[in-house]
């Protein structure tokens, strides 16, 4: 056993016709963490994820969820992770209680030890038990594919884009019991396009980008890296442009509000003050803005696209 949840090395897939999808991916999830797997469309995300599930046959490298290699053990793999995907896949003519008890079925989960009904108050679905799943609306459907997703109790759940198309009501309180989830222990994977969800929720980080990972680390970290900072500084005059000698990136944003965005790492902001006093100019008040999850991401992408 090892101590990752999920443990890749050198993971590749190339599809019929040449279209390579992952290129030697290396990458460890902590098990307990809450981790976060970023990047554009077309990065590899939802490929390396399927592989995982057993829905796609890698191309090289390996493979282990909770210690179990996918090819050795695929049943004990299988079982030790719950995936929720992208699409809105179950039965239609299914009711949300037949769907669980199905699934929990296929995963030899004996009758006694079933908690379908207790998985449907998780998702606030209880008292949609026994319509057809068909007239549930989106983020109920949502909701339930959580609920597929642990009917087996595994000790690694994957979040694919889990709140597209979900309100904000019915985000929070998936949130609330995603944060519960991982509380108890389980281990949590998410892709998302919201990156203040990554950002608010993720302890650590990887970004993909071309089927290779450009950036693993605590979300701390990654956030660090940003070399672009902004000061917003109201002055005490009006002003018609930018006074001559300011820094390059100066904008004037009203009469008397400029905004300079520096790179923190070669500039501090008294040098930027500094600046603003040499060419005559009081300051009234000064805030300031660091990078967010989003600048990294496009930074990163950017330069390895």
């Amino acid at each position: 056993m090892t101590q990752s949840a999920i443990s890749i090395c050198g993971l590749e897939k190339t599809y019929a016709g040449g279209k390579q999808a992952l290129r030697g991916i290396d990458l460890e999830i902590p098990r307990g963490s809450m981790f976060g797997l970023l990047g554009p469309n077309g990065a590899g995300k939802s490929t390396m994820i399927n592989i995982l599930a057993g829905l796609v046959n890698k191309t090289a490298g390996t493979a282990n969820v909770w210690g179990f290699d996918i090819d050795a053990h695929p049943r004990n793999a299988k079982a030790s992770i719950g995936i929720v995907p992208q699409e809105l896949v179950f039965d239609a003519f299914f009711t949300p209680f037949e769907t669980l008890e199905l699934q929990a079925g296929l995963f030899g989960v004996p009758k006694a030890r079933r908690r379908t009904m207790e998985l449907l108050r998780a998702v606030h679905l209880a008292d949609k038990a026994h319509v057809y799943s068909r007239t549930l609306s989106g983020g109920m459907k949502r909701r339930l594919l959580v609920a597929k997703a642990l009917v087996h109790n595994p000790p690694v759940l994957v979040l694919d884009e889990p709140t597209a198309g979900v309100d904000i009501e019915l985000r929070q309180q998936l949130w609330e019991y995603v944060r519960t989830l991982h509380g108890a222990g389980t281990t949590v994977v998410l892709t998302t396009h919201y990156l203040e969800e990554a950002e608010a929720l993720c302890d650590r980080i990887a970004i993909v980008n071309d089927g290779a990972v450009v950036a693993n680390d605590l979300t701390s970290v990654l956030l660090a890296t940003a070399g672009d900072k902004k000061l917003i500084v109201t002055v005490d005059r009006d002003l018609t442009e930018v006074p001559a000698g300011l820094e390059a990136r100066t904008e004037l944003k009203g009469d008397r509000i400029l905004t300079v965005t520096y790179d923190k790492r070669a500039r501090n902001a008294g040098q930027v003050l500094a600046g603003i006093a040499a060419a005559g100019l009081g300051v009234i008040d000064v805030a300031t803005e660091e990078a967010d999850l989003e600048d990294v991401f496009l930074e990163l992408t950017r330069s390895h696209g």
